[in-house]
């Protein structure tokens, strides 16, 4: 089927802003509909009748270093990255194809404009003219291609984004599907899906789809400048641990104008609120890049200014169906119902945050399914089925990284089920080799960062098999619900189909989550366009400093 045009008055736009007149969905989750199908940000409020949101009309001021306290991660390859602290890290110098917007909505970076089919199965990908490597190549289809043919191999360890490639993909060969890539000319590319995938524009727009040169090897040297890129920033020095620093780009011109700031630095503080707020007071830093939730009320009181976002972050506890004694879905469902949601609220996050139903889709999600069946605690049951089991007396291992973000989570879970009389040992890991097992341990705290569409983090995380399934979870009929779901771009008849997904994950019992988490970072009044966004993306090409 030939690819359609982004028209504003094609079919499934106008579905869309039907579904908005019946209010099957809201206007944020409209724009990120409309847009993902590829309407500009313009076209998609003018189908609202609304004016496109404004930029602010004070002129940026040029010069000066912008300096943002952040864990400094191992700079590596990025579709092996598995923190957004390394996408944060790389962006100075690596733009994606498409941006998710603090806006929810998706625009060109990269790419000059997409076309996609009705049924979501052609995509057509528009390079954007004239981009310049920092090398002095130009950039061409010829990088994308090679970009989604890497993505693609389901060899290579820890490539997350196979599994956001499944519908490329070959089985019998593990990488990409013969056809399924086509470089139409030297600014276009064909992508054919062998099956409707409507997540593939929003997963382009996450933090392991940074695009690297055509020429990338795998290996990042930091003594030699990091990596090739298109951004607007070249690196100036790196110490794991300790500090990433930039210059403004100065090998070629940036495709977008010219970052204001002369200079980005990311300091690693170690993680201790109380470190990052002596630093604020000492005037050492300029902006967080999270601010914890106990520390709101402090940072907002040395004169900061506080941005916060809608976002669908979370942390939580998982259990491992690989290991015992969590093979036992009884003992799972036990462990769910020692735990009192709303009051874990209260103790975990002071309330700042909403309360969730242990099946990893938010409200905020366009194709989020309402449930009646809310988790409840039910410490009388949960003993039963443990005895039932042969776990009452068990002695359960809870084990988080020694980060204070997962870190008191983990302890108010532990506290909860000792309460309801279980027996809890409390284990806490040094991030240094925590991250080294993430997906192994049988019991863990967990943080995910925030996926535009519900069916993104269910692909991302509890599919059969993929990268990042930290649960074990595999389930044929699981799966065949979500390659469903990611078939079907009609959000109605999509949140049908995620009732049914939503409904399997909550009665598996792998993950307890009470809540989602508000989202909010500090800064001085000083600097100017970094705001929050919804899946912590830090743009410094966007920001500038009012003194």
């Amino acid at each position: 089927m030939a690819p359609t045009s982004p028209k504003s008055d094609r079919p499934l736009q106008t579905r869309f802003r039907r579904l908005l007149d019946g209010d099957a969905v809201n206007r944020r989750e409209f724009l990120a509909l409309a847009t993902t199908f590829g309407a500009t940000t313009a076209a998609a409020y003018g189908m609202l009748g609304l004016p496109a949101p404004a930029h602010a009309q004070t002129t940026p001021k040029r010069g000066g270093t912008l300096r943002m306290a952040m864990t400094v991660k191992e700079l590596k390859d990025p579709m092996l990255m598995d923190w957004t602290e390394m996408g944060n890290l790389a962006r100075p110098m690596l733009d994606n194809l498409v941006r998710y917007t603090q806006a929810f909505t998706f625009e060109p970076q990269l790419l000059d404009r997409w076309e996609v089919n009705d049924d979501a199965t052609t995509y057509v990908l528009h390079m954007r003219p004239g981009v310049t490597w920092t090398n002095g190549d130009a950039f061409t289809a010829d990088d994308v291609v090679f970009n989604l043919n890497r993505w693609c191999d389901t060899t290579i360890a820890g490539n997350s984004m196979a599994g956001r490639m499944s519908a490329l993909i070959d089985a019998a060969t593990g990488k990409a599907r013969e056809g399924a890539i086509t470089r139409t000319d030297d600014m276009t590319v064909t992508v054919q899906m062998a099956r409707p995938d409507i997540a593939f524009i929003s997963n382009l727009a996450d933090y392991p789809a940074l695009i690297v040169h055509r020429g990338f090897d795998g290996t990042v040297d930091v003594a030699m400048g990091g990596f090739v890129g298109t951004g607007a920033f070249e690196l100036d020095s790196y110490a794991v641990g300790e500090r990433a620093t930039y210059r403004r780009r100065t090998s070629g011109a940036w495709w977008g104008g010219e970052a204001h700031v002369d200079r980005v630095e990311f300091i690693d503080l170690g993680g201790d609120p109380a470190t990052e707020a002596a630093a604020f007071g000492g005037g050492e830093i300029d902006a967080n890049y999270a601010t914890a939730t106990e520390y709101y009320d402090v940072l907002s009181g040395l004169g900061l200014t506080l941005h916060e976002t809608a976002s669908a972050n979370t942390q939580m506890l998982r259990m491992n169906l690989e290991q015992p004694p969590y093979d036992d879905i009884r003992v799972r469902r036990a462990l769910q119902m020692t735990i009192d949601a709303p009051k874990m609220l209260q103790i975990a996050l002071s309330g700042r945050g909403t309360l969730a139903e242990n099946h990893h889709v938010a409200p905020l999600h366009p194709e989020y399914f309402d449930l009646p069946e809310k988790p409840q605690q039910n410490i009388e049951e949960a003993k039963r089925l443990l005895a039932e089991a042969g776990h009452a007396e068990t002695e359960f291992e809870l084990i988080s990284v020694d980060a204070d973000y997962l870190r008191l989570p983990a302890d108010a879970f532990a506290g909860q089920m000792r309460e309801a009389g279980l027996k809890i040992k409390r284990t806490i890991i040094p991030g240094s080799s925590y991250w080294n097992d993430w997906t192994k341990y049988p019991l863990a705290s967990t943080s995910w960062s925030m996926r535009p569409l519900g069916v993104q983090v269910l692909d991302l995380a509890y599919r059969s098999g993929v990268a990042w399934n930290e649960t074990g979870h595999a389930n044929p009929d699981f799966d065949a619900a979500l390659d469903r779901a990611l078939a079907t771009a009609d959000v109605e008849k999509r949140r049908e189909i995620m009732g049914e997904l939503e409904r399997m994950l909550q009665e598996s019992g792998v993950l307890i989550q009470p809540f989602w988490s508000s989202m909010g970072r500090h800064a001085t009044p000083a600097v100017q366009g970094l705001g929050m966004h919804p899946t912590f993306v830090v743009d410094c090409a966007q920001v500038w400093l009012d003194a």
